[in-house]
């Protein structure tokens, strides 16, 4: 398919800045050709003049620009494009309404419920895609053997595609629905999303909406059960709404793009890229398979040039590009991901796993508290970086300009106002002499402070530094925040990242190709002839794809098998007969097979394929897939669950046209040895080298270029640094090796570069930590949720680096760890491991489980550093499964308890004592030992092992610079985040004294539902930067278990601190150096040794945030509360939060149906919660006016109703039912929460706050959680303003598995 003699051939990459165009000309000869993408005074489609230019110059006939160009010379047309990725980050996609199940009006708008950034009060989140809503009033669900609700009609049972069966409890009312559907189309919107419950495996009622909405004139219907038929409604949900509001927006391109053409390309094959790396013909490109179109061909490209099917070892893709930088991995397969978030988004379709991180050549530079920060805001295509002549600010492109790595006389002349002038060196030097300046009184003005700090920061401190140590400074930086994604890309699926090629592509990525390898352990840089278009030559090797993809509920096992291979069969055949029918020949056309496996009662499913596991007499005939399955769970999870069932979720089918070109390329021949063209002067490490400057079209094939060299063509640069080697290869791609660096002796004195670097190798140990810990555990609560954090410590048990950021836990550990040094001492030895979770000991709550490591080092008497991981423990013990009792009054009814246990004695792991230990609770009256000794016990040694890889990453950053170096640095990362927090004080304190009252002194108070008053009272040291945080005047310890440990009140305060400063700092123990905190013994804040706590971590921690937000005036109180619901039988349990509204603060409106402050918990989807448990979730929206009134009005609460179709006993432990959430500034307060109890009888009771009760089949428990409060006085034409519509590239979102997995953990 791919041959067209004689013919013009065209692959366009059409990206947001420029537009690169690959052509095969007749012969076989290939040229490229770069452009803007918006040039309106001179074309109006880039690609059209792309084509029309490259046909006029090779032919020397003239294809006028006003005329539509003639196709006769054009075999073919490949194009990807990032117009659905604009739309999608500018919201300018076409008007959508949605049609939703009733009940389920808010349930986009609510989402997963938690906030996409843990400190940020204002609660940022991209608006939802549609305009309107329809609820349609009818309603299926999945049949349940077991279930015992009263039955008073006969409901209609139907089979779904998965061979679940349904009752049909409410039919569709299509008059009703046309009413609604006629209403929209009159407002002039003409796109539909559908999404009803359950579709994905019973569709009827969706379709039967689609035809009547078809009917009635609307242009685009996006059905979900059609787009993208995978259980969980959120994420499906929000893949049909991105389809129905990209999709139009597609079209008109297509239409735009085709009329510049003879025919509207009638006869010419035109092929789009769609985000799973496959093309597809242009009438089925659609929204929501469109969004890594752009990207795509890039990996495509990357993947087909640089892997080696001899050699086979593993690529890293590295496209550095203007605003961001894509990594991604090939080792002989496309690694895809079938559910990522892209501009706020979920999309649940299949997606090459590209991870997109904020520092491209455009990201500004920063010098925020003593620290160097590269990104995430970036200068843009306009103004752009300061050398475009545009008044843009300082950026990486800037950095290298600086260092001499980019040479203004090798590029065009486009800059400036005029676009006519050359890049700037004299803008940048202006503005980084400017920066110097600024930081080298910074150095010394600190001087004298740091030498007084607690850390003993800064001995001798740094001489000034240079404009070129400066620039060389945020280079380092930007690579070292580039490399943490590439390493947590690898390790996390158990790849060492070292044993990978970095495959570089893109304008800015061959400035840093060297060092990041470098800084990654690889020996090796490749470097594609076409690496400055490779997305438009990744495109010219693609394959053309079709994919089907089923649901499926079967058991991986014989009597399956009959049924997995038929619907294989017949999913295949629709494969190759679509693909057949697109003039593939049989023998082009292949199948590949997945199934979406998982192990029975686990989340963790896996998207396998059976290529290189054939059948058997024990599989199905399409491949060994238990094999499969089982051999990359164990390499990505460390283990497998030997005896338990696997279940598929889905069958996957891909076919593949083979339609890729071959590449024919003239490398320049012969025994002459290209010269350099010129040499310069180029800044690295050592200082000033001279540099020779090659051009790359000059040089043969087999030369070698030691570095330090620059290699230059037309679309990129290459810096060969010292120590490296270049070499052409036949192809006339560019191989580097990479050398060693010749290592730089650090002292201990201060170095702000190094500052930065520090702060990201011990945040990338904590990460390391977290990644080893998630492979080995085996509880879904560690496992699936993620809900655990690892830390880095100092010698006196200061906290160096957290990951992730849970917010019940910052700080939190440094407290448990310090007890530990107080109370074992010198019996503390190596090969011990320490196990803590008593509240004495800094812990949160008892299922929170630290293990402690310390790390000695030889020749050292006590440790130099401590690693620690804290897990939540599914159960521990105690009166009620879950170890989280709503009615517990002492310590003893919520589990084990572990003060300074020795889990592990010079390197043994004590089984038999810890085992002993979790049982121990049986001994108390009603109460039970641990309920999963087996999930303990592996959670346990996985813990272990995460310390001990956390242990041997210290060990070796103490190898590469010393331990005086290692700790000094770690001083210096905590005295940055105690700087940070001074000025932050001295801030407050000054805007005060500008203020009437002028008071340095502030208080507040808040109360809990029984009464409990705490009471704060701050004083400010102005001069200082301090602060005495005075609980005094507290309540006394509770009756229950509101009870908060000191640990509690400390993990707020620092979330606070952050949240006021912010910005993003190290969060570590200098954030509390500048602060003295008072609580009085015996309160409800530090309570007695045996005092009852679970209540006091997911309650009372939230009241002290509200009352240190509202001493500091920051925002009206949020809901307050995690509203903890739990219930369950004998048989299984489920635990949940529920969101609520969040205050409003001086220009923004509170958020509504969202987590606050100390939670950020995501919720289960409404499918697999009826799929899974005895329960019906009739409702669950918004609670409209429960948000406080104010010039900015509060969030609203969400209502939540349960229909239980079993008998259960129902947990309530929640707050803020009594005392409302305040306003502030004259904003009025929230509605407080309500939980109601309906009867299957009829009556209605009030369940207060906090009870435990036995529910029957039919009975409905119905959650109204709090609103958030309202911030100043309401303005009487105000009403409730709408909030600002944001732009998503006002700041740059991240996306990809890896940014998945951060959120994941932060929604904990």
């Amino acid at each position: 398919m791919a041959e067209t003699k004689g013919k013009f051939d065209f692959a366009i990459d059409r990206g947001g800045t420029f537009t690169d165009v690959f052509a095969r000309l007749p012969g076989g000869r290939e040229r490229v050709l770069k452009l803007l993408s918006r040039d309106p005074q001179n074309y109006n489609d880039a690609p059209t003049e792309g084509i029309r230019r490259i046909l006029e110059e090779e032919t020397g006939r003239v294809f006028p620009r006003d005329q539509p160009v003639d196709t006769s010379l054009i075999g073919w047309i490949r194009m990807g494009t990032t117009v659905a990725t604009n739309a999608l980050l500018e919201r300018e996609g076409e008007k959508t309404a949605l049609l939703v199940t009733k009940g389920f009006k808010d349930l986009l708008h609510i989402g997963t419920q938690a906030r996409p950034k843990l400190f940020d009060l204002e609660v940022s989140m991209p608006d939802v895609l549609y305009d309107e809503v329809i609820e349609v009033d009818e309603r299926v669900v999945l049949r349940q053997d077991d279930c015992q609700l009263p039955r008073k009609d006969k409901k209609r049972i139907v089979t779904g595609s998965t061979g679940d069966s349904l009752e049909v409890w409410r039919e569709l009312d299509l008059e009703r629905v046309e009413k609604d559907l006629r209403g929209v189309c009159s407002r002039g919107i003409t796109s539909l999303a559908v999404l009803l419950l359950h579709s994905y495996t019973w569709s009827d009622h969706e379709k039967a909406v689609g035809s009547l909405a078809r009917r009635l004139g609307f242009t685009q219907v996006s059905l979900s059960s059609e787009v993208m038929p995978m259980v969980r409604a959120v994420p499906r949900g929000y893949t049909v709404c991105a389809d129905a509001y990209l999709t139009p927006k597609i079209r008109q391109y297509l239409k735009g793009f085709t009329s510049g053409f003879k025919g509207g390309l009638k006869d010419v094959d035109v092929l789009f890229m769609q985000s799973d790396g496959g093309l597809t013909p242009m009438d089925r490109f659609c929204g929501s398979r469109a969004v890594l179109s752009g990207p795509a061909g890039g990996v495509v490209g990357y993947a087909i040039t640089s892997y080696s099917q001899t050699e086979k070892k593993p690529v890293i893709g590295f496209d550095m590009g203007g605003t961001s930088t894509d990594v991604s991995r090939y080792a002989g397969r496309y690694e895809h991901v079938f559910e990522a978030t892209t501009a706020g988004v979920t999309l649940q379709a299949p997606q090459l796993d590209i991870n997109t991180v904020a520092a491209g050549g455009g990201s500004r530079l920063f010098f925020r508290s003593g620290m160097f920060v590269v990104g995430p805001e970036s200068a843009g295509a306009h103004p752009g970086p300061a050398c475009y002549r545009k008044g843009g600010p300082l950026t990486v492109t800037d950095a290298n300009l600086a260092l001499g790595r980019l040479l203004p006389s090798f590029f065009p002349k486009i800059f400036g106002p005029g676009e006519d002038e050359a890049l700037s060196s004299e803008e940048t030097t202006k503005l980084f002499r400017e920066l110097t300046q600024e930081i080298n009184l910074f150095l010394s003005s600190n001087q004298s402070q740091a030498n007084h700090s607690q850390n003993g920061a800064v001995p001798s401190g740094q001489s000034e530094m240079s404009v070129e140590e400066v620039a060389m400074g945020f280079i380092r930086v930007a690579n070292e925040a580039m490399c943490r994604p590439i390493r947590a890309l690898t390790q996390a699926k158990g790849h060492d990242t070292s044993q990978h090629v970095l495959a570089c592509f893109g304008g800015a990525g061959g400035q840093h190709a060297c060092a990041i390898a470098r800084a990654l352990g690889m020996k090796s840089v490749f470097i594609h002839k076409y690496s400055g278009v490779l997305s438009a030559y990744g495109l010219a090797l693609a394959d053309v794809v079709e994919e089907v993809q089923e649901p499926c509920s079967l058991q991986y096992e014989q009597q399956s098998f009959g049924e997995l291979d038929r619907r294989v069969d017949q999913l295949s055949k629709r494969c190759r007969d679509t693909l057949e029918a697109r003039r593939f020949t049989s023998c082009q056309v292949t199948t590949e097979v997945f199934l979406h496996l998982r192990y029975e009662g686990t989340d963790c499913a896996l998207m396998v394929s059976s290529a290189g596991y054939p059948s058997n007499t024990e599989s199905c005939r399409a491949g060994d897939f238990r094999s499969a399955f089982t051999k990359r769970y164990l390499k990505e999870f460390g283990f497998t669950i030997p005896h338990r069932p696997i279940m598929v979720d889905d069958i996957r089918v891909r076919g593949c046209g083979k339609s890729g070109i071959k590449s024919v390329y003239e490398a320049k021949q012969g025994r002459k040895q290209g010269k350099p063209v010129t040499t310069t002067k180029c800044y690295f490490e050592g200082g000033s080298l001279d540099t020779r400057v090659f051009l790359w079209e000059e040089l043969p094939c087999g030369q070698s270029i030691q570095g330090p060299a620059i290699i230059i063509d037309k679309n990129s640069t290459i810096l060969v640094e010292p120590c490296c080697e270049a070499c052409l290869t036949e192809g006339g791609d560019v191989c580097m090796t990479v050398g060693s660096d010749p290592h730089c002796a650090l002292g201990t004195e201060l170095n702000a570069v190094q500052l930065s670097i520090f702060s990201h190798r011990f945040m990338s140990i904590a990460e390391q930590m977290g990644r080893v810990l998630q492979r080995t555990s085996i509880s879904t609560n560690i496992k699936e949720r993620l809900d655990f954090s690892c830390a880095v410590f100092g010698p006196d048990g200061g906290l160096v680096s957290n990951a992730p950021h849970i917010p019940v836990h910052l700080g939190a550990m440094q407290e448990t760890v310090q007890y530990q040094i107080r109370s074992l001492g010198s019996d503390l030895k190596e090969g011990d491991v320490i196990l803590s979770n008593h509240p004495c000991a800094g812990g949160s709550h008892l299922p929170d489980l630290t293990v402690i490591t310390p790390v000695f080092r030889k020749g050292v008497s006590r440790p130099v550093f401590f690693v620690a991981s804290r897990g939540h423990h599914a159960d521990i013990g105690g009166i009620t499964p879950g170890s989280m009792p709503p009615h517990s009054t002492s310590l003893q009814q919520e589990g084990a308890v572990f003060t300074s246990f020795k889990l592990v004695t010079r390197g043994v792991f004590q089984e038999e004592a810890v085992t002993e230990a979790l049982m121990a609770p049986a001994q108390h009256p009603d109460c039970s030992g641990t309920r999963n000794l087996h999930d303990n016990l592996s959670d346990l040694r996985a813990q272990v092992a995460a310390n001990q890889r956390g242990s041997q990453l210290v060990q070796e950053l103490i190898d590469s610079y010393g331990l005086a170096v290692v700790q000094a640095y770690m001083g210096y990362i905590q005295s940055n985040a105690e700087l940070a927090v001074r000025d932050m004080l001295k801030d407050f304190a000054l805007r005060r004294r500008q203020q009437q009252s002028g008071s340095l002194e502030v208080e507040s108070e808040d109360f809990m539902d029984d009464g409990t008053p705490i009471r704060l009272r701050v004083q400010i040291n102005e001069e200082e930067g301090s602060a005495v945080f005075d609980f005094t005047g507290t309540g006394t310890e509770v009756w229950g278990n509101c009870n908060a440990p000191r640990a509690i009140t400390l993990s707020a305060l620092i979330y606070c601190l952050r949240c006021m400063v912010g910005q993003d700092i190290p969060l570590n123990q200098g954030c509390l150096a500048p602060i003295k905190v008072i609580i009085p013994p015996g309160s409800i804040l530090q309570p007695s040794l045996n005092a009852a706590v679970v209540g006091g971590n997911v309650l009372t921690s939230q009241r002290v945030v509200d009352v240190i937000f509202r001493a500091f005036e920051v925002c009206a109180a949020s809901q307050g509360c995690m509203n903890n619901i739990s219930f369950g039988s004998e048989k299984r349990g489920y635990y949940e939060t529920v969101a609520g509204g969040a205050g409003a603060g001086p220009g923004w409106h509170g958020r509504s149906g969202v987590h606050s402050h100390m939670t950020n918990t995501r919720i289960t989807d409404p499918e697999i919660l009826e799929k899974r448990y005895p329960v019906i979730l009739e409702q669950f929206s918004l609670r409209p006016g429960s948000g406080g009134a104010g010039k900015y009005h509060g969030g609203d609460g969400v209502t939540r109703k349960l229909l239980f179709r079993n008998r259960v006993v129902l947990s309530v432990l929640t707050e803020r039912r009594s005392t409302q959430p305040y306003g502030l500034n004259g904003g009025e307060s929230a509605a407080a929460g309500l939980n109601l109890l309906h009867r299957a009888d009829g009556r209605v009771l009030n369940l207060g706050a906090k009870t435990t009760v036995t529910l029957q089949p039919g009975d409905m428990f119905c959650l109204n959680t709090p609103g958030g409060g309202g911030y100043g006085e309401e303005e009487e034409t105000n009403g409730r303003p709408q909030s600002k519509r944001r732009r998503l590239n006002e700041t740059f979102p991240e996306r990809g598995s890896v940014y998945e997995y951060r959120m994941a953990q932060e929604g904990v």
